[in-house]
C-alpha cells in the first residue's frame, strides 16, 4: 500500500508458519482513538484552516519577501509554519493509513482511509504553491537570505528542493497533477492492495492468504513447497490480466508524469528523490550483475547438491538446507534476542528498540486482511514510528524483527530534525535496518554450537542477502524492461513474463529450474505498484551495511557513536556527508565490490562445510 514516507518489506521478507504465542497488536490511540475521534475531527479542521490562512499569507508574495530587509527571518517564518503543517497533515495520514494496513479488507477503513487522502490531496493543494515559488526565487537573493540563522537551519532541505527545480512545472500544471493522483494512481494502487488482500491460495486444501502462502515455500517438507508454489501459480494466473493492466496503467501514467517533468530516464525521478546519482546506481548494478556467477549461480548450485540434484526447482530455492534442526521462536525469545543484540552495540540503539516492545509500537499477528510483509511507519516527528511484522516464529521473522526495528530506532533518532528534514532518502533509510539484522545474525551466530544449525544459520543468512542484493537489482533490471517497452504500447502479460523469466534465469542461474506458473510471480511484488525502481535501495543499503560492519569489525572504538550521529542526521546531510566520517565513498567503483566481497566470503565457509 501507499504509506507516505513508508520503508515497505514484503518480497524478500514473507515468513512461515509456526505458533509464535501471544503476539502484540499496535496502539493507535497514541495518534488518535477511532475513526470517530473528536480529536481526529478537531486536527483535520485546524489543518485546513491553517492550511487556507497560509495559503492567503504567503500566496505570490514569497519573491518580494526574498527581496526585502530582514527577508532571512521573515522566510524561516514562512518554513516553520510550512513544516508544522506538514507535520500535522501527516499524523492524520499517517493514523488512516496505519488504521487500513491493519485489516484492509474492512469496508469502513477502506472508506475512511480513502476519504482521509481525498481530503488531504485536497488540502495539499493549499500548499503546493509553497514549494514551488521557493524554487522561483533568485538564487542570490536566497543566498543573501541564508546568511540569517533561523533561515540557514532549513539549507539541506531548501538545497533538497532546490533540485526539484529543473522539473517543476507551472503552478496549475501541478495543481492538476496532484489533483487527478487520487482517482490516477492512489486508485490504481488501492486497486492492487484490495484485491491483493481478498486472495486466497489453497495449499493441499487449505485456504491462506498470501503472507502464509509465500511462508510454506521455506518449509522443510518438499511437497508442501511444492503445493504453496502451485497455489500461488494458481491464484495468480487467474488474475493476471488485471495486475497487467495495472502495471501498464500506471507505467503509463509514470511515463506521462516523466515526458512532462522532462526526465530523460525511467529511473532518473527514482534516483532523485533518493538525492543519489543514476551513474552510481548504475555502478551498483553493474557491480550485481557481473557478480552473479560468483553469488546467486555459485551458491544455488552448492546448495543443489546438498539436496543430491543437479537443479533445484524454483519452490526450492530458500527451503532449509537438508538436515537443518527446525527452530521456532516465541515472540519473547525474539525479542529479547534482538534488543541484546542491540545492547551489545549500543545501550542507547536497545533503549529505542524496547520501547516499540514496551509502549505499544508494533503489529505482530498474522490474521486475514492485515497487509502483508512488514514495514516501518515514522508518522510525524511529534509522535513515534509504528512497525508492523507477521511474526510467524520462524528464523527469518527474527531478523526481520531486528531489520524493521533498525527503521524504527532510525525513525527516533532522526525526528528532532522536523518534519521537511527527518526524512531520510531510500537508500539512506535502508541503513539502519540492514545494520540492526545483521547486529542480530552475528548475536545468534555467536551462540551456535551445532554444525548443522550454523550451516543452517548461514545459509539462511547467504539467500537474506541474495535476496536483498542480487534479487532486488533484479528487479530493479525486470523493472527497466518493463517501463521502456510500455513507452512502445501496451505490455501483454505473456509478453511481461517473457521478461521476468528472463531477468530471473540470469539472476538465479542453471541450478534454479523455472517451472511452470513462475511467470505470474512477478504480479505480487508490492514496490512494482508502489514505488517503481524502489528495489534498488536494497541493494544499495545491504552493500553499504556491509562495508560499513566491515569498518565496526576492523576499528569498534567510537563507532557506534559515530553510527548513530549518521542516523540521527535524518535527511538533513547526503550520502557522501555521511559516510566519510567512515572512509567510504560510494562513487568510487570499488566500493561495491567490498560489500559484494562478504557474501562471497560466507559462500566460502558454507562451501567449506561441505
Amino acid at each position: 500500500m501507499t504509506l507516505s514516507g513508508t520503508v515497505y518489506d514484503i518480497e524478500a521478507r514473507a515468513g512461515a508458519a509456526g505458533e509464535p504465542g501471544a503476539l502484540p497488536q499496535w496502539r493507535l490511540d497514541d495518534l488518535y482513538d477511532g475513526m470517530e475521534s473528536p480529536r481526529f475531527a478537531a486536527d483535520f479542521e485546524r489543518a485546513a484552516a491553517e492550511a487556507r490562512a497560509f495559503a492567503q499569507t504567503w500566496r505570490g508574495k514569497l519573491a518580494a519577501v526574498a527581496a526585502s530587509p530582514g527577508a532571512g527571518v521573515r522566510l524561516a517564518e514562512a518554513v516553520a509554519a510550512y513544516e508544522a503543517l506538514q507535520d500535522l497533515i501527516g499524523r492524520v495520514m499517517a493514523y488512516a493509513s496505519l488504521l487500513y494496513a491493519s485489516d484492509t479488507s474492512d469496508a469502513a477503513r477502506a472508506k475512511f482511509y480513502g476519504d482521509t487522502n481525498e481530503k488531504v490531496t485536497a488540502l495539499a493543494g493549499d500548499l503546493l504553491f509553497f514549494e514551488l515559488e521557493l524554487n522561483r526565487l533568485d538564487d542570490d537573493a536566497l543566498e543573501a537570505a541564508l546568511a540569517a540563522p533561523p533561515l540557514a537551519r532549513y539549507r539541506p532541505w531548501l538545497d533538497d528542493i532546490r533540485k526539484e527545480k529543473p522539473h517543476q512545472l507551472a503552478d496549475e500544471i501541478e495543481q492538476l497533477f496532484l489533483e487527478k493522483s487520487v482517482p490516477g494512481a492512489s486508485a490504481w494502487n488501492r486497486l492492487f492492495d484490495d484485491t491483493m488482500s481478498a486472495l486466497r491460495f489453497d495449499v493441499a486444501g487449505e485456504s491462506l492468504t498470501l503472507e502464509p502462502t509465500l511462508g510454506k515455500l521455506q518449509d522443510p517438507d518438499e511437497t508442501v513447497r511444492e503445493a504453496a508454489a502451485h497455489a500461488l501459480a494458481a491464484s495468480l494466473g487467474a488474475n493476471v490480466r488485471l495486475f497487467t493492466l495495472i502495471t501498464n496503467t500506471l507505467a503509463k501514467d509514470k511515463e506521462i508524469s516523466d515526458r512532462w517533468r522532462k526526465f530523460a530516464d525511467v529511473a532518473d525521478s527514482r534516483h532523485l528523490a533518493n538525492r543519489v546519482e543514476g551513474e552510481v546506481v548504475a555502478a551498483l548494478a553493474s557491480a550485481v550483475t557481473s557478480a552473479y556467477p560468483r553469488l546467486s549461480h555459485r551458491y544455488y548450485a552448492l546448495k543443489a547438491r546438498w539436496f543430491g540434484k543437479d537443479k533445484l526447482a524454483h519452490w526450492d530455492r530458500n527451503a532449509p538446507p537438508p538436515g537443518a534442526p527446525p527452530r521456532l521462536w516465541s515472540w519473547d525469545e525474539a525479542r529479547d534476542t534482538v534488543l541484546s543484540a542491540y545492547a551489545g552495540f549500543s545501550p542507547r540503539m536497545a533503549d529505542i528498540a524496547r520501547r516499540f516492545f514496551d509502549e505499544g509500537w508494533i503489529d505482530a499477528p498474522v490474521r486475514p486482511g492485515k497487509a502483508p510483509g512488514a514495514f516501518a511507519h515514522p508518522t510525524t516527528p511529534s509522535a513515534h514510528p509504528y512497525v508492523l511484522v507477521n511474526f510467524l516464529g520462524k528464523p527469518r521473522d527474527v531478523t526481520t524483527l531486528a531489520h524493521e526495528l533498525g527503521h524504527g530506532v532510525h525513525q527516533v533518532l532522526a525526528a528532532p530534525n522536523g518534519a521537511l528534514m527527518a526524512p531520510t532518502p531510500l537508500t539512506l533509510a535502508e541503513t539502519a535496518s540492514v545494520f540492526g539484522e545483521m547486529l542480530t545474525f552475528r548475536s545468534i551466530l555467536a551462540t551456535a554450537t551445532d554444525p548443522a544449525e550454523r550451516k543452517a544459520m548461514l545459509a539462511a543468512k547467504v539467500e537474506d542477502m541474495l535476496n536483498t542484493v542480487v534479487r532486488q537489482i533484479a528487479f530493479y533490471t525486470f523493472e527497466r524492461a518493463v517501463h521502456l517497452e510500455r513507452r512502445k504500447g501496451e505490455l501483454t502479460a505473456e509478453r511481461i513474463a517473457d521478461l521476468w523469466l528472463k531477468v530471473q534465469s540470469e539472476s538465479l542461474g542453471p541450478a534454479i529450474e523455472l517451472k511452470a506458473g513462475y511467470e505470474v510471480f512477478w504480479t505480487y511484488i508490492g514496490h512494482f505498484i508502489h514505488a517503481p525502481f524502489y528495489v534498488y535501495a536494497y541493494a544499495f543499503g545491504d552493500c553499504l551495511v556491509n562495508s560499513l560492519y566491515g569498518v565496526y569489525e576492523s576499528a569498534p572504538e567510537g563507532f557506534a557513536e559515530r553510527y548513530l550521529a549518521m542516523l540521527a542526521a535524518g535527511g538533513s546531510k547526503s550520502y557522501n556527508e555521511l559516510l566519510a566520517p567512515f572512509g567510504l565513498d560510494a562513487k568510487d567503483p570499488a566500493f561495491w565490490s567490498i560489500g559484494l566481497s562478504l557474501i562471497e566470503r560466507m559462500i566460502d565457509e558454507l562451501e567449506a562445510m561441505g
